[in-house]
């Protein structure tokens, strides 16, 4: 199954297309709101699409500890649409009471496994739906690590017993930007764990290998999905693109693409 994260810039596109999305991912925050335009739009969406809420401020890496209000508002959003998981990331957003405004690593230590653990089961009291974590893009290891990143992902999402959100753009950027072997990566992770993929282009500048959302497919993007799409159990693909959205024409090639790839392969074995 492909999928696309919805943004309200072509929505009236996707309607024309219906057929070129299997479901949608949702940013679950933009619906916390009590503004009347947006509980339409969710209706909307809802009525026409299976929709997959996908979360930005969760912060389960926060060792201070879960926002039960944040929680409750996501519980909303999922009682709703009645997902058959939701997602969030390996990451904190807040620290001592401080919104960074960004998605920040943690350090691959067992004490933040068992902080993940910790808020993993705090929030499953109110939210029943399966949850699954997506791996992010980070500049630098954090020093104070114990293990590498595979072996963190691993003892989460066994320990927590989730589902993972391989977002294979931050593979391919993390694996350039750190020089280190996609294939191997693959090998050390659950693989039988991966839920979903995440999607999307990214560019190269002064060496450094960026994600804005932006772009289009880079052609190892493409060779790293159809890799991870043999070895693990996924169950669907979603494309992402928040900036420079072009013709849903152009999104839609990208969907058929993926599409090709899970067909082809799902079909070989």
């Amino acid at each position: 199954m492909v999928g696309i994260g919805f943004r309200p810039n072509f929505k009236s596109e996707l309607f024309l297309y219906p057929e070129s999305v299997d479901f949608l991912e949702i940013t679950a925050d933009h619906y916390f709101t009590k503004n009347q335009e947006k509980k339409e739009e969710l209706n909307l969406l809802n009525n026409h699409f299976t929709l997959i809420p996908h979360g930005l401020n969760t912060s389960f890496g926060s060792a201070e500890g879960i926002d039960e209000k944040y929680v409750e508002k996501m519980a909303a959003v999922i009682e709703i649409v009645n997902p058959p998981y939701w997602s969030e990331h390996l990451c904190f957003t807040k620290a001592g009471g401080i919104e960074l405004g960004h998605l920040a690593a943690v350090p691959f230590t067992n004490e933040m496994v068992d902080v993940f653990c910790k808020n993993i089961e705090t929030v499953r009291k109110t939210i029943k739906t399966p949850l699954i974590l997506e791996n992010i893009t980070y500049n630098f290891i954090v020093p104070s690590s114990e293990m590498s990143e595979t072996a963190f992902i691993t003892k989460v999402v066994n320990n927590a017993q989730i589902g993972l959100l391989l977002d294979i753009t931050n593979l391919f950027i993390n694996a350039k930007n750190h020089i280190f072997d996609y294939k191997q990566f693959l090998k050390e992770i659950p693989t039988d764990k991966v839920v979903q993929f995440h999607f999307v282009g990214a560019y190269q500048k002064n060496g450094v290998w960026y994600d804005e959302h932006a772009h289009a497919i880079h052609p190892e993007i493409w060779e790293i999905m159809e890799y991870a799409t043999q070895y693990t159990h996924v169950q669907g693909m979603v494309l992402e693109r928040d900036e420079a959205i072009p013709n849903f024409k152009e999104l839609k090639q990208e969907l058929e693409t993926a599409r090709t790839i899970f067909k082809n392969i799902r079909g070989n074995k």
